[in-house]
């Protein structure tokens, strides 16, 4: 049978109403979503289904809400029998994919992400943004930002797929390296709604902060094949594993280099597991011969379950 790797989405794919119907269609789906109120002291669980919007996407609260429904949706395909041979995430969800590798106690992940988007948002705020470039290539954007970083800091951020790189630094900075990418053949530069320059040097402060709160944490070893966000390549020590973390904070989510890594290592079966459809999207620009599917509510699961 081939292989299939389960990615996990990040910051980005929240939206209000996520999980509300799986809380209603599944006990471990809804015994996970109150967990997880209970850990954290709040109700994760209302912002998901009911919102406000404004109160969702604030990086704190984004971030155990999209692991929530992650896990949840992980659950829930264990209990159909179904598991990953290999497991990735997208910036925040890579702490999804080191919950289902056994890495993480989904406790402890949970404490992670509300921690780390406090500190995320109390670093970045004021301190910059970030942008998307379309239809340039890796070397031209990351000539717009050299030659934008005479102002300040400015980065590449997300390699996300072919013509699709965001960017992060200075607020200045990144918008002349909007215009310059413009001059270099970019179809569009725009900045994005974000509240500070995340993946980037700029955040240095928080993640030395950060190491603090995961050398507390207890990091078991893989149970399957993970592949790191940032190095792009399997993983196994839990210290290399969690110090991964720290750098994942100032450094660039290399997605193309996944992708192309899961390639030669013969999986082109992939699952996109939580909210949204947006790291699918993004692998069928990698990988055209790929086979993606998502599972994120009844419906995607009813037809997963079913297939595989």
């Amino acid at each position: 049978m081939a292989k299939t790797a389960w990615v996990f989405p990040g910051q980005g794919s929240q939206f209000v109403g996520m999980g509300k119907e799986l809380y209603s269609a599944y006990p471990e789906a809804a015994e996970l979503f109150a967990q997880a109120d209970s850990i954290l002291g709040i109700s994760i669980s209302k912002l998901c289904f009911e919102g406000p919007e404004e109160e969702l996407k604030k990086t704190q609260n984004t971030q155990p809400a999209i692991l929530t429904h992650s896990v949840a949706v992980s659950r829930i395909l264990h209990k159909a029998g179904k598991s990953p041979d290999a497991v990735a995430g997208h910036s925040l969800g890579a702490y999804s994919a080191l919950v289902e590798a056994g890495v993480l106690s989904f406790e402890d992940a949970l404490r992670l992400v509300r921690r780390r988007g406090e500190l995320m948002e109390a670093s970045g705020q004021g301190r910059g943004t970030m942008a998307v470039v379309l239809g340039l290539d890796e070397e031209k954007v990351r000539e717009a930002c050299a030659q934008a970083s005479v102002y300040e800091t400015v980065e590449p951020a997300n390699v996300n797929c072919p013509g699709q790189i965001v960017i992060s630094g200075n607020t200045q900075a990144v918008s002349k390296a909007c215009e310059i990418a413009k001059t270099l053949g970019a179809k569009r530069a725009m900045v994005l709604p974000v509240s500070g320059p995340f993946h980037s040097s700029l955040m240095k402060p928080s993640a030395e902060e950060y190491r603090k709160t995961l050398s507390a944490v207890v990091f078991n070893e893989p149970k399957v094949t993970y592949l790191s966000d940032i190095e792009a390549v399997e993983l196994k020590d839990p210290l290399v594993i969690r110090e991964s973390l720290v750098r994942q904070l100032v450094a660039p989510v290399q997605w193309i280099k996944v992708m192309e890594a899961f390639s030669v290592s013969g999986i082109l079966s992939f699952v996109e597991v939580g909210p949204g459809k947006v790291l699918c999207g993004l692998i069928g620009k990698i990988l055209g011969e790929a086979q993606v599917q998502n599972a994120g509510d009844p419906t995607s699961l009813h037809t997963l379950i079913g297939a595989i």
